[in-house]
Order: C-alpha cells, then sequence, then structure tokens
C-alpha cells in the first residue's frame, strides 16, 4: 500500500479564517455547466471563500475549469487526479491505460499545471460556528483513501490520527454525507461534475459551512454537459455520459470503495 501525501518538502497545511460562511465544493472533474450552476448559487449567497476538495480538472474541459477557479475567492487542496495531470505532465509517470491518460496534458497549459501543482495535499479553515475544519481530498494520510458513510470507526480513527480537528472534509468518493465517526464529524459534500446518488440527472452536489453544514444541491443542463464531453473530444465522454444519467448507486459505490480502501 503506498500513500499518497504531500509533496516531499511540502510543508504544513495552509490555515484561513475565521470566516463566517464558506461554500464547499469537490469532484468538479472539468463539468463546466455543473460548475457555473453551483457557482451562480454560491455568488448570490455571497460567501467568504469556496474550499475545493481535490479532482478539479480531470474531464473533458480542463482549461477552463481551472480559470474559473482561479479568478475566484477560492481554494483548493490537491487531489489523485490532479496529482496525476503535473505527474503526466512533467514526466513523473508513464500513461497507463486510462484513455485519459495520454490526452489529459495536452488540455492543461503550463499555468494551469503550476496551479495544480501548487495546491496543498491538505488545508484548515476556522468556520464560525464549527472551529476548525480539515479539508483533504481522500483522508488526511492519503489522496487515494476512500471515506464512504460505512467507514468504520477504527479506520477512521487511524486515517485521522495525525490531525487534531474534529471535523474533516474528504472528497474523492464522490458521495454526500455528513456523518459522526469515532468521535469526529466526517463531511463529504458530494460532487459537482460527477455524483453519485439516487436523484435525477443534472444535479450537482455541494455544502454551505458555517454555522453549520448544510448539504445542497443545485440542477443543470446534464445534456449539454454530455455534449460538450464530445465536442472536446474527450476520449472517456461514453463513459462520463453513462455516468451522469445512469449513476451508480450510493449504496453500489459505498460497497466498492470500501472493499478497495484506497483507489487511484
Amino acid at each position: 500500500m503506498t500513500l499518497h501525501g504531500p509533496w516531499p518538502g511540502e510543508g504544513a497545511a495552509p490555515r484561513y479564517g475565521a470566516l463566517a460562511k464558506v461554500a464547499v465544493i469537490a469532484d468538479v472533474h472539468g463539468n463546466i455547466p455543473a460548475l457555473e450552476a453551483v457557482l451562480a448559487e454560491i455568488d448570490a449567497l455571497g460567501v467568504d471563500l469556496i474550499v475545493h476538495c481535490g479532482d478539479l480538472t480531470w474531464g473533458p474541459e480542463p482549461e477552463r475549469t481551472f480559470k474559473l477557479l482561479r479568478d475566484l475567492p477560492a481554494v483548493c487542496v490537491r487531489g489523485n487526479a490532479d496529482r496525476a495531470v503535473v505527474e503526466l505532465a512533467r514526466g513523473l509517470r508513464e500513461p497507463g491505460d486510462r484513455p485519459r491518460d495520454p490526452w489529459m496534458p495536452g488540455q492543461h497549459s503550463e499555468e494551469a499545471v503550476a496551479y495544480l501543482a501548487e495546491m496543498p495535499f491538505t488545508l484548515v479553515v476556522e468556520v464560525t460556528g464549527l472551529g476548525a475544519v480539515r479539508f483533504c481530498h481522500g483522508s488526511p494520510r492519503s489522496d487515494t483513501e476512500c471515506v464512504t458513510p460505512a467507514t468504520p470507526a477504527e479506520r477512521f480513527e487511524e486515517l485521522s490520527a495525525s490531525v487534531s480537528e474534529q471535523i474533516i472534509v474528504t472528497g474523492h468518493t464522490h458521495l454526500q454525507f455528513d456523518r459522526r465517526v469515532a468521535g469526529r464529524r466526517s463531511v463529504n459534500p458530494g460532487s459537482v461534475g460527477l455524483p453519485y446518488h439516487e436523484g435525477p440527472p443534472g444535479t450537482a452536489y455541494w455544502a454551505l459551512f458555517g454555522p453549520d453544514v448544510e448539504l445542497r444541491q443545485t440542477r443543470y443542463d446534464v445534456s449539454e454537459s454530455v455534449a460538450r464531453a464530445h465536442e472536446a473530444g474527450d476520449p472517456s465522454a461514453d463513459t462520463i455520459a453513462q455516468l451522469l444519467t445512469k449513476p451508480p448507486t450510493s449504496a453500489e459505490v459505498t460497497a466498492h470503495a470500501e472493499g478497495l480502501v484506497f483507489s487511484d
């Protein structure tokens, strides 16, 4: 088992706050229609900060996705897909058998790759009413660890042992939930761009923090996302279309993820 944590020499996690209202998004995966719909709602709420929990650009429209977040009061943690882009673009890993591996680096400018590389592995935000909140992608020990609504207390205690915050926010599994486990609060805002859920297609998931945690949903035109994936020449466009219109259920994803524990 390889744990994918901070870059060598990365340093301590950045800290922000105290802030009254924080929008939390994750796993955009280059889905521009979904991201634009969510950002419109966030803008109307007048939040102090947007936090993205990893896997921003690995999808049909990477460059446009990067530019949307770059120009906002937003901070991002590095997901396993963000790490993959950097490693592929900089020759630190060979393309694997995923169709997007050879295609994705060419969809990112040097500026976009640098933006992904500079994302911290994890960060902390002091939120009014909640206290210090730890944000990461997979878990506080690896960007590939799967945290789900069924993660056993024993494993959650192990994965959170290195941090002191009582609220830990993760992405990676594309599942929206808010639960108490091992004496802490485990939250996933859900995926904006590629969620796994029982709701109607064309639903993006996110959360609003402060003074408590509010799980949110935003509707958007999923047919536009499917069309744009094909127009972009995304090698995985057919797979994405299937996942956006007929996603696996939360129960199926939870069972699969808990069987793997780590997934890249």
